[in-house]
């Protein structure tokens, strides 16, 4: 189900027989349709007038005979729509789905992607996923982020697979590359809530959630890193909200990272791929988990996309270009 927002308009006059009773009541009597406590909301919200004065008091005394107008917004659920779109089905079976996401897949519809989700796609796929909350899923990829996700087609599993989130026995690692040069592999153990100006964004703040990231370095480069990640936790934006925290932003997120940082000496055609790669450089590349009915453990693997593959390429041609030869 989708949330969106319509427009009361009311208008009604109150009976004689209204005199000396409270409005609430008064207009709980007016408009049956709606529950005592929406009405009371709506007082309280200025969004009552009599004979055109606001009354924002449920107790206040009415005379009778008074017009009663109510322009207010009521949040509504709509039901979300199945749609005809391609997913790249990793594994499935009667219990579960595995897909690996592409990059500019919304998971969820929302403000702006009403339509054209992993959800709408879901919908269609298993049409019975519509009597799951959230049609299955159970966690989430931000819209640019590529890779693996788990989806329950029951709720006997989505139940399961929650428990395994919340105990942190769910696998998840991705693989980056972020800017400037990390030395060796460590964790991040920093509380992560929501930006206190940008509220479309998180931040490392200790009024957080905990959140924990563990990291590795796969290969060096002369100003960039590639690394493996590991999640114990499953915060909003975690990976990228980690590493910019340490000085050490994704390749890619402008809103973490900011514009791209370019080496000295950098051939033409590098500069190009670090400006044009318009998202962060962020792939789920393996997800392990205990399957909620049979309890086995499995692990699934998804390649690398293409565009990370060429960042690679081009990083591995800069590093020999200026002298700079690593293995992995």
């Amino acid at each position: 189900m989708n949330q969106q927002v319509k427009s009361i308009s009311l208008t009604g006059e109150l009976p004689p027989e209204a005199f000396n009773t409270r409005l609430d009541q008064c207009i709980a009597q007016l408009f049956p349709e709606y529950s005592r406590s929406k009405l009371k909301e709506w007082i309280l919200a200025d969004c009552v007038f009599a004979d055109g004065d606001l009354v924002n008091t449920p107790r206040l005394k009415m005379r009778g005979g008074e017009v009663i107008q109510i322009n207010a917004e009521q949040a509504v659920q709509v039901s979300d729509q199945p749609e005809i779109i391609a997913l790249n089905i990793v594994y499935e079976d009667s219990d579960i789905l595995v897909i690996d996401k592409p990059a500019g897949l919304v998971v969820h519809p929302g403000a702006g992607n009403q339509t054209g989700t992993l959800l709408n796609a879901l919908l269609a796929h298993v049409p019975d996923i519509q009597h799951i909350p959230r049609a299955g899923i159970v966690h989430r990829l931000d819209k640019e982020t590529t890779g693996l996700m788990v989806v329950a087609k029951t709720l006997a599993a989505q139940t399961h697979l929650v428990e395994q989130l919340q105990s942190r026995t769910m696998g998840r690692e991705y693989e980056a590359v972020v800017m400037g040069n990390l030395i060796a592999g460590g964790s991040i153990d920093e509380n992560i809530d929501r930006h206190a100006t940008k509220r479309t964004l998180m931040a490392v703040r200790q009024s957080g959630k905990p959140a924990v990231t563990h990291y590795r370095v796969k290969r060096k480069y002369r100003a960039h890193t590639y690394l493996r990640l590991k999640l114990e936790t499953g915060r909003t934006h975690q990976i990228r909200v980690h590493m910019a925290y340490i000085k050490h932003p994704l390749v890619g997120d402008i809103q973490y990272g900011g514009r791209a940082r370019l080496p000295k000496h950098a051939s033409e055609s590098f500069i190009s791929i670090l400006r044009e790669f318009k998202r962060q450089a962020l792939h789920a590349i393996q997800l392990t988990l205990t399957h909620p009915i049979t309890l086995e453990r499995l692990t699934w693997k998804a390649p690398l996309p293409d565009d990370f593959i060429e960042l690679l390429n081009e990083l591995d041609k800069d590093s020999e270009e200026n002298g700079l030869s690593e293995g992995m």
